[in-house]
């Protein structure tokens, strides 16, 4: 296919990709998927972790103890129900993200509310509303750059806090500027939607913006991006030395070290790693909350008897940690070398890494969180991997129902986005290792295992036709609305869900003001300036596996490609190691040489050859249990299923430059045909095929998606309009309504997790 583009220049772009279009990669079964290595975190001669189990109960309960926030504040209040957040009281951010001035304040809903403290409604969705839902170009009868995302907490600067009770941390806290009502401070709300944490593990980065790095670095999420990150490591009995870690597949890991330090999520501004294992580790995990006595993780540790269920853990943290991590890491017994907080102790070798045990033991438990049950996981497959729906006690009519659904779902084109075992393009790895020919390796379902290799997702190589392969590109040069090439990070896409400066997603920066966009990095890299590539794998990026190749095999001037007349090089000779093997079309494996490359970026007019297509690009989400992980997009804006078909059925909701060629090539709302995914009878199948993704444990809160009890602040006492004062952390705040989320053990809950809004 790439030929095929190569040889019929920018006129014929559009009949190529259609032809793309007709095939394409198919979701496959998550069943025997392996979790993606890490080398050296539980294996090797001397691994960190050295006992797994310990360190997955030190992981659940940390992910659910609402001690490790200053006010209340657990990992698991966001993440609670279906791995997302269910609360729909004090939900709304005003758009902090936005480049406007209008992301510094609160709109109005169309029924005269909102703002702090507002409860939501079904009638306030989508954000984005339309006189003609199907025509994104019709009327807008309201819009708003407001997020729908989480509660936090209320901030403040951090004092400090005490070691064995008192869930509070010391702050000193006073009502926000944005965040109250009349005077009366409520709690931070997020600037982007919690997604789920489930089968969040396969991810190559995480957050939606992919800030938390594939690599960790031992204490912050940005890899080898923070020149300050690292661990401290016992050498001999007196000394230490800080080191860096470098664990591969770690995003989970590297998302952790966030949250716990944000001032909108779980933290009050200054608080520190040590301060946090300071706080912990000589307290009982879940001092304050029950923990199930079945718990299929911490029901051995529990004090809890059937019919009795009692808060805490028979042990310490600091018993979870020696138990779990190598000695290294925490038995340095002397003061001194790690810092300490003012008029306080030196920290220990076990608080100055507690980033790392935290992190660490996070992804371990975190790793456990597979839904790989659903009835799609379960079907037998045909010889295109399809699923037959054959076995599960359906009836004749909901399996013709099922394969109506997953018709619409590729004619539409949803499969070239939302593929392989996770349904997402992002599982960079994953997706490879399933895709290289492996001699007796199989996943999927028990009755018709899939072979590793280019057919694990489709006949014909079906993968390949959406520039996935063995190798785990994480670049890609893809087509834009106007089937313009540009380069793109491979599982990131601009939808058009908001206009292009409410967020810029993948196209902001990190804290050192480098580009989070690894297309951004491969620029540089073409320009041979290696100051500009901080994640080293975009040095190994193949262009031979993009959508379409950066040169076009022509003898003229080209506007969108670099051709034989300008300076091109075989790809990987710069490196001495060519990168043509295995090319779905080895004319394609050319790049444009450093003096190429330089020439081009310097065009001041923008040459089109060195385009990137990155801004308000996010993270490409599972589908997996899409049913019960509303509302939707990364700012919240669609509450059902039903207005994220009207979202794609009228090809995103604006049109601008970085809009994916994929969302336009969908089947236009306005036509009939049956390729139409907005008709209601369409919609009612294409629903179906989507809920076959839902895992009846993770509906259920069954092993491994049981937990302990937690308590979550579900906005405040009064509304949008009075908040009543009074909160014990400072009577200027709002006092907390609470939710209560009982433990639940491994058998799970009579009562099921609910779509979001659903009555």
């Amino acid at each position: 296919m790439k030929s095929l583009i190569n040889t019929i220049g920018l006129a014929g772009c559009v009949l190529a990709v259609n032809v793309v279009f007709a095939h394409g990669p198919t979701p496959v079964s998550l069943q025997n998927v392996p979790i993606p290595p890490v080398p050296g975190l539980t294996d090797g001669a001397d691994p960190i972790v050295v006992n797994k189990t310990a360190a997955i109960a030190l992981g659940k309960a940390l992910f659910w103890d609402m001690n490790v926030g200053s006010d209340g504040m657990a990992c698991g209040s966001c993440h609670f129900s279906a791995g997302v957040d269910g609360r729909v009281k004090n939900q709304l951010n005003p758009g902090l993200k936005s480049s406007h001035s209008s992301g510094q304040t609160f709109d109005i809903f169309p029924n005269g509310a909102g703002g702090p403290n507002y409860t939501l409604t079904l009638a306030d969705f989508p954000l984005h509303q339309l006189s003609n839902p199907a025509d994104k170009f019709s009327t807008v009868t309201y819009t708003t750059d407001d997020v729908v995302s989480s509660a936090g907490t209320f901030s403040g600067d951090y004092m400090g806090s005490t070691k064995l009770t008192g869930s509070n941390d010391l702050c000193a806290r006073s009502v926000d500027s944005i965040f109250h009502v009349g005077g009366v401070g409520t709690r931070r709300v997020e600037p982007r939607n919690a997604p789920t944490i489930i089968n969040a593990v396969f991810s190559h980065r995480l957050f939606w913006d992919g800030r938390a790095n594939n690599i960790f670095n031992g204490s912050s999420p940005w890899g080898e991006r923070d020149p300050d990150a690292g661990i401290w490591v016992k050498v001999n009995p007196k000394s230490v030395l800080k080191q860096r870690l470098h664990l591969e597949n770690s995003a989970l890991a590297s998302l952790a070290t966030g949250p716990a330090l944000s001032d909108f999520e779980m933290s009050c501004r200054q608080r520190t790693w040590s301060d946090i294992g300071r706080k912990l580790l000589s307290r009982q995990p879940l001092q304050n909350q029950k923990v199930h006595n079945e718990d299929s993780v911490l029901g051995t540790l529990s004090l809890s008897t059937a019919g009795n269920l009692k808060p805490g853990l028979n042990t310490i943290y600091k018993n979870l940690v020696t138990k779990a991590f190598n000695q290294q890491y925490w038995s340095y017994i002397a003061l001194g070398p790690f810092g300490n907080a003012p008029g306080q102790t030196p920290y220990t070798q076990m608080e100055a890494n507690f980033s790392m045990f935290f992190a660490l033991s996070l992804q371990l438990y975190q790793s456990t969180l597979v839904s790989d049950q659903a009835p799609f996981d379960l079907s037998p497959v045909d010889t295109n991997v399809r699923p037959t729906w054959v076995g599960l006690g359906k009836t004749d009519a909901e399996i013709a129902q099922l394969k109506r659904g997953g018709t619409l779902f590729f004619n539409n084109h949803c499969n070239l986005c939302h593929t392989g075992p996770t349904m997402s393009m992002e599982a960079i790895t994953t997706n490879a290792t399933l895709l290289t020919p492996t001699p007796g390796k199989t996943f999927g379902p028990v009755a018709t295992p899939i072979a590793y290799g280019p057919n694990a997702f489709g006949a014909g190589g079906a993968a390949q036709q959406a520039g996935m392969t063995q190798y785990p590109n994480a670049i890609t040069r893809d087509f834009n609305a106007n089937f313009e090439p540009k380069l793109m990070d491979v599982g990131f896409t601009n939808t058009a869900v908001n206009e292009q400066d409410a967020d810029l997603g993948l196209g902001g920066v990190d804290d050192f003001s480098h580009p989070l966009s690894y297309s951004a990095q491969y620029l540089e890299y073409l320009k041979g300036n290696s100051a500009g590539i901080h994640d080293a794998l975009v040095t190994k990026t193949r262009a031979c596996d993009f959508m379409a190749g950066m040169e076009i095999n022509l003898t003229n001037p080209e506007y969108l490609y670099f051709t034989a007349l300008d300076d091109i090089i075989l790809d990987g000779s710069r490196e001495g190691l060519l990168r043509t093997n295995n090319c779905a079309d080895p004319t394609t494996a050319y790049i444009p040489s450093v003096a190429a490359a330089q020439a081009a970026a310097s065009d001041p007019a923008g040459d089109p050859r060195m385009a990137l297509s990155v801004k308000a690009a996010f993270k490409i989400p599972t589908l997996r249990n899409i049913e019960l992980t509303g509302p939707y997009m990364h700012n919240g804006s669609m509450a059902n299923l039903e207005q994220v078909l009207d979202f794609y059925a009228r090809q995103g909701n604006f049109f601008h430059e970085n809009l994916h060629a994929n969302v336009v090539a969908i089947s236009s709302s306005v036509n009939s045909t049956a390729l139409n995914a907005f008709g209601t009878s369409n919609r009612a199948d294409l629903i179906a095929y989507l809920k076959s993704f839902t895992d009846e444990r993770v509906r259920y809160q069954k092993a491994p998606f049981d937990h302990p009890e937690v308590l979550v602040p579900h906005g405040h006492s009064g509304n949008a309009q009075l908040a009543l004062q009074g909160n014990p952390l400072n009577g200027s705040l709002a006092q907390d309504d609470i939710l209560v989320v009982p433990a639940v053990g491994a058998n799970g809950s009579v009562t099921p997790v609910k779509p979001f809004l659903a009555p």
